[in-house]
């Protein structure tokens, strides 16, 4: 999907939507609702502090570790930080829209935007659009970090999901064949 982002300021600023949502495993609402005050780089990563999310209602807050990806093409740190420097901004909303003069306004996304970035870039790349939504993100990182053989612990520091149970519903069918038990059958 990141091959498919549209030239110039649009695909800079939805790359860095993407990446930063997977790889947080953000909700739409809660990638949209970052501010440019939320996020801390250092010599680690990317240090982003979510506010309030749908399961923090009283706002106590929790801080979400982003490392740099190995791939400078898909490092959701450096596109970030692309992002925050050809947009020129420096404070308030991370995620902007871009008018069609190619002007970033200072108003912030919404959590439908996401969903119709994502939906974009899936039918750029052949997939059926209606198959992904915003919390693609969220569900895709789950169930890619389960194959790649990530403890639910550690996903659900991520996700910031408090019971096993409800992450397991993210981790969709990818983990049919991780550790099956029908492979140890010498067949």
């Amino acid at each position: 999907m990141m091959e498919a982002v549209d030239a110039g300021l649009i695909g800079t600023r939805d790359q860095a939507l993407i990446l930063l949502g997977y790889a947080g495993a953000f909700r739409r609402s809660e990638l949209v609702g970052l501010d440019i005050e939320d996020c801390s780089l250092g010599k680690d990563g990317l240090t982003v502090t979510l506010r309030r999310s749908k399961t923090d209602q009283d706002g106590t807050g929790r801080k979400i570790g982003i490392p740099y990806g190995s791939n400078p093409e898909t490092c959701p740190v450096r596109t970030i930080q692309a992002w925050i420097e050809q947009a020129g901004i420096a404070a308030g909303p991370l995620f902007r829209s871009i008018n069609r003069h190619g002007k970033v306004q200072a108003g912030r996304l919404s959590p439908v935007d996401v969903a119709r970035v994502v939906k974009k870039l899936a039918d750029r790349v052949g997939l059926d659009p209606a198959k992904f939504a915003g919390h693609s993100l969220r569900a895709g990182y789950a169930t890619s970090a389960a194959i790649a053989g990530a403890s639910e612990r550690s996903i659900m520091n991520q996700t910031g999901h408090r019971s096993v149970q409800m992450v397991r519903r993210y981790i969709r069918d990818g983990s049919l064949f991780r550790e099956n038990s029908a492979g140890k059958l010498g067949l």
